[in-house]
């Protein structure tokens, strides 16, 4: 069963992948063919570069953020869990 999330997991990656590379590809085209000047061209080019750079640091700090929820939450269960246990041997050996 793991097998088959980790497949659909890759053809998402791949299928997203490739909207990316479209994207920049038509954005890319569509900023070569527009009748402005070239430090225009590139002031632009530079702020989608800017804005892709943010997008993946913003991405990068919600997964961060996210694992460290789930450690925190592991540690918590974990615990809770040793607590039960005690007290469960001490009422049996009470």
């Amino acid at each position: 069963m793991k097998n088959a999330a980790n497949t659909d997991n890759g053809l998402i990656i791949t299928f997203n992948f490739a909207g990316i590379v479209v994207s920049y590809g038509m954005l890319g085209l569509s900023l070569w063919l527009a009748p402005i000047d070239l430090s225009t061209k590139g002031y632009w080019a530079i702020g989608i570069l800017l804005l892709t750079l943010s997008l993946v640091n913003f991405v990068k700090y919600r997964f961060d953020e996210r694992i460290s929820e789930d450690r925190i939450q592991q540690l918590e269960a974990a615990k809770n869990e040793k607590l039960l246990e005690e007290f469960v041997t001490d009422v049996k050996a009470a």
